[in-house]
């Protein structure tokens, strides 16, 4: 006999799907200044223009935004050389593999992924009901890819590969992203997950892009939260093939990207000299804060991304601890290690001080 709180019981598939733990933001100290480097944000304000294309866009607040996409889908066509149906939005990057997941994921389907990776691939996986398949990565921080092809089976739907690598911060170059992809099967579709692309240096020969007109199954992710700052307008977009972008397309929310978001993206896309000019002080920067971390002592492994890895181990829980004493709030992943976010120079050196501090626990 049902129980009348029998409907109260949410899907069985809910009781596998972990938290997403955000970073935390410092807490106002007297007389100590504070710094987040704990949520890879870009510590410099939106590009030049985009404010004010915002600002253009609030008195339509009261309009449903555009749910085409209409004029940031033809800027990234004429930008990546595709057809606008080959592009699918949503709110973030994250979002629009939900979406995908959700389009070609079945209950009991797997999807492949590297472990450590980011922390949302297993939640957006296990709410489909499929199955996470995380594959160690390797000791240098990188992704296994042979142990990844060796993780798929006929049950396996979509394998991902986050490159840079969040939050471990290597790369897969071009050369070996495209042999790979030529070895995995040919029912599996392969998500390129890019969003910190643009802080790769050098830049990569070939991205998801290019590679994807030889391999239709490639999906390539992108964002505009990180190096084009708009973290707090949730905007990202995928370029697939056609049915795939299409599928995407079927499965987002209804206007789920604001008419704010696409002004915003449209307007930094009218920029990118600008962005180049800050990217490359952002990789100066990290450079600067890597070496000094070596030279202290840590094993960081080669981040291409904006933040670096502190490979802590039993030891993560202490050191997040000791940076947030001195001011500066960081991701501790326990147990493994610390993803520090290359933010304002001033709060990059308070963690230096911190992290040379205890470079032998």
């Amino acid at each position: 006999m049902s129980s009348p709180h029998d409907a109260l019981v949410p899907r069985a598939a809910l009781g596998s799907v972990p938290v997403y733990r955000p970073g935390r933001p410092p807490a106002p100290r007297d007389g100590l200044a504070t710094y987040k480097l704990s949520s890879n944000e870009n510590p410099y304000p939106p590009l030049p223009g985009v404010v004010e294309a915002v600002r253009r866009t609030l008195p339509g607040l009261n309009r449903y935004p555009d749910m085409g996409v209409t004029g940031l889908y033809e800027r990234l066509a004429e930008r990546h050389g595709v057809r606008t149906d080959e592009l699918a939005s949503g709110a973030g990057s994250v979002a629009v593999l939900y979406h995908l997941l959700q389009a070609f994921c079945e209950p009991g389907d797997e999807v492949v992924h590297a472990w450590r990776s980011f922390e949302a691939y297993p939640i957006a996986i296990n709410l489909t009901g499929a199955r996470s398949v995380p594959v160690p990565l390797t000791e240098t921080a990188e992704h296994d890819l042979e142990a990844m092809l060796a993780a798929v089976t006929d049950r396996t739907r979509v394998l991902v590969v986050c490159t840079p690598n969040n939050p471990t911060g290597p790369a897969v170059d071009a050369a070996t992203l495209r042999d790979f992809v030529g070895r995995v099967p040919e029912h599996v579709l392969v998500v390129v997950d890019e969003a910190y692309l643009e802080f790769r240096d050098p830049a990569p020969t070939e991205t998801s892009v290019e590679l994807r007109r030889d391999h239709p199954r490639v999906v390539g992710l992108r964002t505009f939260s990180k190096a084009w700052g708009l973290a707090g307008l949730r905007i990202g977009y995928a370029v697939a093939a056609e049915p795939v972008a299409s599928a995407i397309r079927a499965c987002a929310l209804p206007f789920g990207v604001s008419d704010l978001a696409q002004a915003a993206a449209v307007a930094s896309l009218d920029h990118e000299a600008d962005l180049a000019e800050r990217v490359a002080a952002l990789v100066a920067e990290r450079t600067r804060v890597r070496d000094a971390l070596l030279e202290a002592g840590w094993a960081v492994p080669d981040s291409q991304a904006n933040f670096v890895w502190l490979p802590a181990g039993e030891a993560t829980l202490d050191v997040a601890a000791a940076c947030a004493d001195a001011g500066v709030m960081v991701r501790p992943f326990a147990g493994e290690g610390v993803r520090v976010t290359v933010g304002e120079p001033a709060g990059n050196d308070v963690l230096l001080g911190v992290a040379s501090s205890m470079a032998r626990v």
